[in-house]
């Protein structure tokens, strides 16, 4: 055969060439021919059976399912039958290896043999080198769950997956191993083991430019947001290298030219040099090109609004530097859904198929020519308005606060505030109200909106006991803020409590044997459901008894002796539409009764004994723009001033209080005589005991009915830094001034300063201000026998940087940081509002629907407070919040 072959080969040489290429393609074509005709040539059977072979886990059933074939039916052998069968059980992914064979043929039967080898099934997975907190989350996301087919895919995927997944956290050196071995659990099963290699967080040591002479290095790298170079100060953005976040900051590299007039600034290269294992440094090659200026800029295709209206809203003028990012904004701001733009000007005008599109039309020199061309579409309206989601609240509620309605015009300004009315309501997760844009029909100029809700829980509970003022204190608080009172009657209302039409309902009780505490309250935002009037009504019943520490020092209290606040008060606020429909009025009625009995030992006032009565009017403007979220808002601002007024008794009666007071200046100076002597006798202690009731009846008097005027502001702006870093800030002032000199200010409505601005369970009208880094009343003015008597002016400043944690229903958290400052004084003459008290601290806050707002501040008061004997700064103290505002 050897010969042969070489025979073969030499008589072959001697034909020409082009001979034999002529040769070869016909001898192709001939072999091309003959398989065409062999399958073509395929003989036509009846399939009279088939088998499976190599089955281990898989029913033999179910694998002939999976073919299609069915015994009986005519097959062509060879022929495309068995080829897409093949093809078919390979597209399963479920075996390594199908082959089909004929076993025997009976007249016009065949019988064919199905050969499969399975894939192997998973049984177990095993991660290592991540947290054990971290595992479950890695076969959840790769999709490694016990049955799953082993494939050489799933492997290479699972490993892409996870070496990216590291690699986009700064671990440019992330490996990641998979190896799989025999289970002896099953049949033909296989478990996983994961080995990651993370490695150190590779870091940028520099980041240099070339190419750049118009911008500066510093200037460049402040234009690459989220890739930053080593520095040993920064600690807010870290220096880890993740190539998405890279890759954006090119843009914006792009977009920092572009503001400055570069319109063809371009990045020619840039190059990743590895330094070490954890060190890299980037090179970024510029060509910044020519700077231009803006020439004429001309509107096309505009009715609706003028070219001056344009111009203005536009902001840019002939001959201003060229600024890309600039005239984008001014188009159309996607970083802000009420921004100040071209587009939203239409959309908020109910043209919402318009479309704005800035054209360059010359570039002479260095100046650009543009035509603003806009397509202003058809006038669009709401077709239909649909809420879905709201499994508790009724319609009602929702509709009433929607700014989009059937009818109307459509406008995205609406659709923004509907998002955020809907949020305040408290009643829905406000991170997830979706308005959904449907059936957009602009032939027709008509749309539709969806907005979708999550119920978020709205009642809150208050249970607990704590140790304070000598003694144990308990609480007990409902407060329901979805409440229904039309339904009280209606027993299958009942969920535990009728919900529903957005009510307000709340009831505390509060004891201890030194005090107790009764109040309830209760609210309709929309009085007569037509119109936003807010009804307010509350009772009040607080009790305080005489206390004194036994020699075991343990509290006692001595409930024949004490003091007593009842009050009621009833208020209306209403939204009004000017200056706009941000603000609110209200209105409010008040009365309260204080009663002593044998009780004087608040060092406010002499009287032990008798009653004092508070009639008050107080009116109210307010202006609330906050949100959406009203736990965590992002943006807006929230401001109030209140006047509390009583009528002016002393001037309507015409009494002679500068009377009372000189004879309560005699009397007392006649006790303080007497009481100065060594030893006083009988006659002289009893002399003093019966001035000391001349003294009681003549404070009665005057305080039988108080008189004051009391005017508060306070005021929350909210500044979005980036993302959802917010800046709060916040001023208050309070003031409490009287008609009369000769009567004084009153001993009641005072401002006490200092701690938690948690309020205690004295209802003498005193407000409790927070002001962390100092114990709780102790930047408030003394009275006589030392005890806090409150100031009657106050101010205080703060400054808080909020960031969320998270934002879920079950949980809101976010953490922040504080500068605090703030003082109170004993009168207008010592007012000094620069000299605060200051603080500096940081906190965390967790609002959960059921409990309310539960936080712990740590404040460090850099001044001494107002206490006796107090030296130094106030040190870092310990704050514990609970319910109180956001």
């Amino acid at each position: 055969m050897e010969k042969l072959a070489n025979n073969s080969v030499k008589g072959f040489t001697q034909i020409p060439t082009y001979t034999y290429f002529l040769f070869l393609f016909f001898f192709m074509l001939w072999s091309a021919s003959a398989q065409q005709t062999a399958l073509e040539d395929g003989k036509k059977y009846i399939l009279g059976g088939i088998e499976v072979t190599g089955l281990q886990s898989y029913n033999e059933q179910t694998v002939k399912t999976y073919t299609g074939l069915r015994i009986g039916q005519p097959i062509t052998v060879p022929g495309e039958e068995i080829s897409s069968v093949i093809k078919k059980l390979w597209g399963l992914e479920l075996f390594t290896n199908v082959e089909m064979y004929q076993t025997r043929i009976e007249g016009d039967k065949i019988f064919l043999e199905l050969n499969i080898l399975e894939r192997p099934t998973l049984t177990n997975v095993t991660v290592y080198g991540v947290k054990k907190k971290k595992v479950e989350d890695i076969i959840n996301d790769t999709d490694l769950k016990k049955g799953k087919k082993i494939t050489e895919s799933l492997i290479a995927n699972t490993k892409s997956y996870l070496e990216n997944k590291y690699r986009k956290q700064g671990f440019l050196n992330a490996k990641a191993t998979i190896a799989t071995k025999k289970d002896t659990v099953g049949v033909n099963s296989e478990s996983m083991v994961i080995n990651i290699k993370k490695g150190d967080k590779v870091k940028i040591s520099e980041i240099a430019f070339e190419g750049n002479e118009k911008l500066t290095d510093k200037r460049l790298r402040k234009a690459l947001k989220k890739t930053k170079q080593k520095k040993f100060y920064r600690f807010w953005k870290k220096s880890k290298y993740i190539n998405d976040d890279y890759r954006e900051d090119l843009a914006s590299l792009v977009d920092a030219y572009a503001e400055k007039g570069y319109r063809d600034a371009r990045v020619l290269s840039d190059t990743f040099i590895k330094v070490d294992e954890n060190n890299i440094k980037l090179k970024i090659e510029v060509e910044e090109g020519n700077r231009y200026y803006f020439g004429d800029i001309n509107f096309v295709g505009n009715s609706v609004y003028t070219d001056r209206q344009l111009a203005q809203v536009l902001g840019i003028k002939k001959g201003n530097v060229y600024n890309g990012v600039l005239l984008k904004k001014r188009i159309a701001d996607d970083s802000k859904p009420d921004g100040e733009d071209i587009t939203n000007l239409y959309q908020n005008n109910g043209y919402l198929f318009s479309n704005i599109n800035p054209v360059e039309v010359s570039a002479v020199n260095d100046t650009i020519d543009f035509e603003i061309r806009i397509i202003e579409g058809k006038e669009t309206f709401l077709d239909h308005v649909q809420v879905v989601g709201n499994d508790k609240t009724n319609d009602h509620v929702i509709f009433r606060e929607l700014r989009t309605r059937p009818g109307q015009k459509y406008s995205k300004d609406n659709i923004v505030r509907t998002i955020r009315e809907l949020g305040q309501l408290g009643f829905f997760d406000a991170e997830q109200i979706a308005p959904d844009i449907q059936n957009p029909n602009p032939n027709e100029g008509t749309v539709d909106i969806q907005y979708s809700l999550v119920e978020a829980g709205s009642s809150q509970i208050e249970l607990q006991g704590g140790y304070g003022g000598g003694g144990f204190i308990g609480t007990l608080g409902l407060s329901f803020n979805n409440f229904s009172l039309q339904n009280i009657f209606n027993g299958e209302a009942y969920k535990p409590v009728p919900m529903g039409d957005g009510q307000t309902f709340a009831l505390r009780l509060q004891a201890s044997q030194a005090f107790r505490v009764y109040s309830l309250n209760f609210a309709e935002p929309w009085l007569g459901g037509k119109k936003p009037v807010r009804f307010n009504l509350s009772f009040s019943r607080t009790q305080q008894f005489a206390t004194n520490f036994n020699e075991r020092r343990q509290i006692e209290a001595d409930k024949s002796r004490g003091f007593s606040i009842t009050g009621v008060s009833a208020g209306l606020a209403k939204r009004v539409q000017w200056p706009d429909d941000f603000f609110t009025i209200s209105h409010a009625l008040g009365y309260q009764r204080y009663e002593f009995n044998d009780f004087s030992n608040l060092g406010l006032f002499n009287f032990g004994n008798g009653t004092s009565n508070s009639f008050t009017y107080t009116l109210g403007i307010s202006r609330s723009s906050q949100g959406p979220n009203r736990i965590f808002p992002l943006s807006g601002s929230n401001f109030e001033i209140t006047a509390k007024f009583t009528p002016p008794y002393s001037l309507i009666s015409g009494k002679d209080f500068g009377a009372i007071t000189d004879e309560l200046d005699v009397l007392n100076n006649q006790i303080l005589t007497l009481g100065n002597q060594q030893a006083p006798s009988l006659e002289d202690q009893a002399e003093i005991t019966r001035l000391q009731g001349q003294v009681e009846l003549l404070e009665e008097e005057r305080f039988k009915w108080l008189e004051y005027y009391k005017v508060n502001f306070r005021g929350d702006w909210y500044t979005r830094i980036v993302d959802k870093l917010v800046l709060r800030t916040n001023a208050e002032f309070g003031f409490l001034g009287n008609y009369n000199n000769d009567i004084g200010n009153v001993p009641f409505e005072r401002f006490f300063v200092g701690g938690d601005g948690l309020g205690n369970f004295q209802l003498d009208g005193r407000e409790i201000i927070q002001l962390r880094g100092y114990e709780n009343q102790s930047v408030t003015p003394l009275a006589a026998n030392g005890t806090p008597a409150g100031g009657v002016i106050y101010n205080k400043f703060s400054m808080e940087l909020r960031y969320p944690l998270t934002l879920k229903p079950s949980a809101s958290i976010y953490a922040l940081t504080f500068l605090e400052g703030g003082n109170a004084f004993s009168n207008f003459n010592e007012f000094n509002p620069f000299q605060l008290k200051r603080s500096a601290g940081a906190g965390l806050r967790i609002f959960m629907p059921a409990f309310g707002l539960l936080g712990i501040d740590f404040g460090y008061g850099f001044d001494s407070d107002l206490r006796p004997n107090s030296i130094g700064p106030s040190g870092w103290q310990t704050h514990f919040i609970i319910g109180q505002q956001f």
